[in-house]
């Protein structure tokens, strides 16, 4: 993994994609642009990007032609039974499969909650190794999770039951889920001596809870964040400074979390008026191409005016990522590969 070469990361941000990375009322992508805009600048270099989702491989894969989301470090899928790494390659962890092999009867998980006709089978892409998911509406959904519990308990399968989203209902090992994964993944970085400096773990539905639950990490759930997450936030986390409750939605809290916890740089170089006075006591190149191509986007709209101070910027911003690019070029090469995500 290239954010694991070298020294600790400075910062790992692992989130949820639907509704708190990805804004599905933002036409826009506004909220999701900003953030781009401020990890390529300031943190692709020496931090992790981790995109926890309850998405199988193949909807996490429409999902990256549907909306401008940035390559993660690492990708967590299918409710936290799938770790893979090195961004579109997708390596898988092995590691992690054995963990949730032991004690996981799929088979009889199956059998016994198609017990259950209030229970309907999701699409097959969503039927993973370490998951069997259902739709359920939310008015049944107690009395069955209840019941179904007992039943699996009596066949003695040690499993967990995660409703959210007021209609998805996943049956994993009991190793699984997105916290147990993000703790794997915290114990195998202290191993190795790499140990984030900071973690901050992003969410908005029930699947996202065990997240909050992970030691020593900030969280935010994003003002977006549906009625099961809240409650578990009542019931579990209210008085925990470790984590907050955000007013802004989606990604837009993930900055406002930033902000809260001190996070620094937390200021997207979007929401940045005017020309940037960067120079010699803060320059990276990241910064310096992320500021230059938003600079020229601005120009195209006509957002800014034909004048000698703009020609001079993009000419001293030109020679500055040129000298650097001479010496770094694999670095350089990254990162245009992300200019169209910001």
């Amino acid at each position: 993994m290239e954010g694991l070469k070298g020294s600790s990361p400075r910062l790992m941000i692992v989130s949820d994609l639907d509704n708190t990375m990805v804004d599905h009322h933002d036409p826009e992508n506004i909220s999701l642009l900003r953030f781009n805009a401020l990890w390529e600048a300031d943190y692709r270099h020496d931090s992790l990007l981790v995109f926890s989702t309850g998405r199988s491989p193949t909807l996490y894969k429409e999902l990256r032609k549907e909306k401008p989301l940035l390559t993660p470090d690492i990708t967590i899928m299918s409710v936290g039974t799938e770790i893979t790494y090195d961004g579109d390659s997708m390596s898988p962890d092995k590691g992690w499969e054995e963990v949730l092999n032991e004690g996981w009867d799929r088979g009889t998980v199956v059998e016994e909650a198609s017990r259950f006709p209030e229970l309907k089978f999701q699409v097959e892409t969503e039927q993973r190794p370490h998951k069997v998911s259902f739709y359920i509406e939310k008015t049944k959904s107690s009395e069955v999770i209840n019941a179904l519990s007992k039943q699996l308990e009596e066949r003695q399968l040690d499993v967990k039951i995660i409703y959210s989203g007021g209609i998805d209902l996943d049956i994993l090992p009991q190793g699984a889920g997105k916290g147990q994964a993000l703790a794997y993944l915290l114990k195998k970085f202290n191993s190795e001596g790499k140990s984030p400096q900071n973690t901050l773990v992003c969410g908005d539905s029930g699947n996202d809870a065990e997240l909050f639950s992970v030691a020593d990490v900030y969280g935010v759930m994003v003002g977006n964040a549906q009625e099961e997450l809240l409650q578990w936030y009542e019931e579990n986390a209210k008085g925990n400074p470790k984590v907050i409750l955000a007013h802004e939605r989606c990604a837009a809290g993930i900055i406002q979390a930033m902000q809260h916890f001190n996070l620094d740089p937390n200021v997207s170089p979007r929401d940045i008026v005017g020309l940037s006075q960067t120079g010699a006591k803060y320059f990276l190149l990241g910064h310096e191409i992320v500021e230059f191509h938003l600079l020229c986007e601005r120009w195209r709209r006509a957002e800014v005016e034909d004048s000698n101070e703009i020609f001079q910027w993009f000419k001293s911003a030109i020679v500055r990522i040129l000298n650097v690019a001479c010496c770094i070029h694999g670095e350089l090469k990254k990162i245009f590969s992300q200019v169209l995500m910001f």
